[in-house]
């Protein structure tokens, strides 16, 4: 927790979400990443909770994530894109997924609808996909709507521990 802090990946303020929606915390994961070390102890951590045949992460942000558990754990990696693109092979993913256990990771989740749309196309080329872990969750009802489409999501962290760390930070000063 204390390097995501120090990496200034959990910043306190006013900001103003994708959603549009207002928050008075944001998680950007992807700044704290690009430290090989962190990236390195998150892909430990994804790596021994659960056994996969492969590990997908959409883009951008579960990208690095997805190769750094792959290199880890000496598997094959998948990406799934945001959007089609209009020259060369159309493919929304990219790697052999079909009829593999997919792991898919995530950098944050919110409200879940990144890793649906991950899920859906990764099934859509075959894949088995009913595990997602995440580095954090906002816990903004991800859990909820992955379960609704019969995959379970593991955090790492949670906010409501951002929270609990930031309490006992601030009572030491």
């Amino acid at each position: 927790m204390q390097k995501l802090v120090e990496r200034k990946a959990i910043e306190f303020g006013d900001f103003t979400l994708a959603s549009g929606r207002k928050s008075n915390y944001y998680v950007d994961i992807k700044r704290a990443i690009t430290d090989s070390d962190i990236l390195r102890e998150i892909a430990e951590a994804i790596g021994n909770l659960s056994e996969f045949d492969c590990v997908a992460g959409v883009a951008v942000g579960g990208i690095p994530i997805a190769v750094a558990v792959a290199l880890e754990k000496h598997k094959p990696f998948a990406i799934v894109r945001s959007a089609s693109k209009s020259h060369g092979k159309s493919d929304f993913v990219i790697g052999d997924v079909n009829k593999k256990q997919v792991l898919l990771v995530e950098d944050v989740t919110t409200t879940g609808g990144s890793a649906i749309y991950g899920i859906e196309k990764l099934r859509e080329c075959g894949a088995v996909v009913t595990s997602v872990i995440t580095v954090i969750d906002r816990e903004e009802g991800a859990k909820e709507a992955l379960h609704m489409n019969g995959v379970a999501l593991t955090a790492l962290l949670n906010v409501s521990d951002i929270f609990n760390y930031r309490r006992k930070v601030s009572t030491k000063d």
